[in-house]
């Protein structure tokens, strides 16, 4: 069973925040281009595996 809150809270809003700084912030800056493309990239890959492991996520059974 795939938790919604985890995907759609935390993974879509990374993947979307890196590809915007990958793709739009980092060719406008000169000297830091290498770096916000980094970070950028890392964010959204972050995003990808919250992204992934909301699909996978499962609650455990309470002991009783």
């Amino acid at each position: 069973m795939a938790s919604k809150s985890i995907i759609v809270g935390v993974g879509i809003p990374m993947i979307i925040v890196g590809a915007l700084m990958a793709w739009l912030l980092a060719p406008i800056e000169g000297d830091l281009q290498n770096q916000i493309e980094l970070i950028g990239s890392t964010i959204g890959i972050l995003g990808v595996v919250f992204f992934i492991s909301g699909l996978f996520y499962t609650k455990e059974p309470k002991i009783v």
